[in-house]
């Protein structure tokens, strides 16, 4: 599967650049995310603002996590966005400095004091192994004479975590050419001596849509405002939200195995959806096509019909509490992801991450899943992308999984991330959340295990293609829940009992509060107040 999509990127975007260049960013002025996004975009497109490079000078083909930060050296100002890029490049150092310069002046940088406050920084980092260092002889050995200079590596990269950590992302075994230790050596050096009062967070922005109003810039295409995010600590244990996250599950459809035809009339879906709002939803999932065995097929067409009104009438209520709700479609195809963020969602979700229904994959599943990239680049919402293994009514071999379910959920899925976050056009990585898909794909005991060491997922391990993802759970009313409730006692004294998905809330609670346990930073939920209570209380036990 790797070789299938890694071969699918390279041939959508084959490369010729001769260097790698690591880049960061920062903003704390105005629209941070936003900020960064631009200057992102203006990069990939450095013909717009210098007339003597090519259009295709210069990729960037990965980003690390988003990341807010306390201000370091002048403390007295707004905390910053933080993050890193690689790019890959036929520019020399001294044209790509003069492209990025040129990109803070035109994103809205003005002259201010040193290490003030910014509306957008960009600092060549790394440049392949060279070093490279502009200023007269006898000032090299300094921090003396770096205004208008070029020194790579970044002088002072060294004392700030919020460079390493973004690089510790994506290169954490590359070498520092002076210092001759890794990234992640650095960083480790630098996390031992901290004691700053406001730790880094890892931090999740949402777009704002419809896009009421934008800043235009020739040649890019437009950035939302991104004034929204979800954030969660630094740890190299289970990392926690700063709040547990809950999202409603909103079935636009008659055939969902829960609550089919519940939903499915305009009215009702805004019933639902204000009552989820007050009992303290903080994102509602609409779906209109159900991953459930046996669904009916439904047209893109039909899809949309069902998803893009209910959203759209949400967006026109007059609560501003309900019609500024954070929403997410649950959706496997480009078109109607596209046809609801336009209409006001913010984030897609994607039961077969971006693959298609299609298992084993196919090239028809790596075209998908370049599409998908696509739509979701150009939107600039964050994705969760789900493991699973294909259309739910036509694949039912559970059982081999290479090293155990834990270990082959977390391979595949990783799998199809690295492929939607890297090379050219990727989706930016501080964009992505990861579902591990408890009951798709799974027996009960495998649904048990990975809900049992779910932060296992997502630990930090360097072999880890999930590392440092925040992680959402959705376990509501699942089958292998009533497969439960169905056994009998070990004694034979209980001889179990037979549950509608609606009977399963306490099963379903059971595993919201393992899921905080284990650090999840979403639970995806049908009953949103019984839930929302049990979130609280879970989440002053763990977090």
């Amino acid at each position: 599967m790797a070789g299938l999509l890694a071969s699918a990127i390279r041939n959508a975007s084959p490369s010729t650049a001769k260097h790698s260049v690591a880049i960061a960013l920062g903003s704390n002025l105005g629209d941070r995310f936003a900020n960064i996004e631009t200057a992102l975009r203006l990069i990939e497109q450095p013909n717009q603002l210098l007339t003597s490079v090519a259009a295709d000078a210069i990729s960037v083909v990965d980003t690390s996590f988003m990341y807010e930060t306390a201000p370091m050296y002048v403390t007295d100002q707004p905390r910053f966005a933080n993050c890193a890029c690689l790019v890959e490049t036929n520019m020399e150092p001294r044209i790509l400095l003069r492209l990025l310069k040129n990109i803070e002046t035109t994103v809205g940088r003005v002259p201010s004091i040193q290490n003030g406050p910014r509306a957008v920084d960009l600092d060549i980092i790394l440049y392949d192994n060279e070093i490279v260092d502009t200023r007269a002889e006898g000032l090299r050995d300094t921090l003396d004479g770096l205004a208008g200079e070029l020194v790579v590596p970044h002088p002072r990269m060294a004392e700030r975590e919020f460079v390493l950590r973004p690089l510790a992302d994506m290169i954490p075994e590359f070498v520092h050419p002076v210092h001759k230790k890794s990234i992640r050596t650095l960083l480790d050096d630098v996390i031992r001596q901290s004691s700053v009062d406001f730790p880094m967070l890892k931090v999740t922005p949402f777009a704002d849509y419809p896009i009421a109003e934008t800043r235009q810039l020739l040649g890019i295409h437009q950035v939302p405002s991104m004034g929204r995010y979800w954030s969660i600590h630094c740890s190299n244990d289970i990392q926690r939200p700063t709040k547990v996250r809950l999202m409603a599950t909103l079935n636009a459809t008659p055939d969902s195995f829960s609550d089919g035809s519940v939903n499915n009339t305009l009215s009702a879906a805004l019933t639902y959806s204000a009552t989820s709002v007050r009992a303290g939803a903080d994102i509602i999932d609409i779906g209109g096509y159900s991953t459930r065995p046996g669904a009916a097929f439904v047209s893109p067409e039909e899809e949309c019909q069902r998803v893009v009104p209910v959203i759209q009438a949400i967006r026109s209520q007059e609560d501003q509490d309900i019609s500024s709700v954070l929403i997410s479609i649950d959706t496997f195809r480009w078109e109607v992801a596209e046809a609801a963020v336009l209409a006001g969602a913010n984030c897609i979700n994607d039961v077969y991450s971006f693959t298609g229904p299609e298992y084993p994959l196919t090239q028809a599943s790596a075209k998908h899943l370049l599409k998908m990239r696509e739509v979701a680049r150009k939107l600039a919402v964050p994705v969760i992308l789900m493991h699973s293994r294909g259309d739910a009514g036509s694949n039912k071999d559970y059982s081999q999984y290479k090293g155990g379910v834990l270990e082959g959920a977390r391979i595949e899925l990783g799998e199809k991330v690295e492929a939607i976050i890297k090379g050219k056009g990727g989706v930016r990585r501080w964009f992505v959340i990861v579902d591990p898909g408890i009951g798709f794909s799974k027996t009960v005991e495998a649904n048990c295990a990975l809900l049992r060491e779910a932060s296992s997922m997502i630990a930090n391990t360097p072999t880890n293609p999930l590392a440092g993802y925040p992680q959402l759970i959705g376990s509501s009313r699942k089958s292998f829940l009533g497969a439960i409730l169905e056994r009998p006692d070990a004694d034979g004294a209980y001889k179990g009992r037979k549950t509608q998905p609606k009977e399963r809330g306490w099963a379903t609670a059971a595993t919201v509060a393992c899921a905080i346990q284990q650090g999840a930073s979403v639970v995806r939920v049908h009953d949103v107040q019984d839930m929302r209570d049990v979130v609280a209380v879970a989440s002053i036990i763990w977090n």
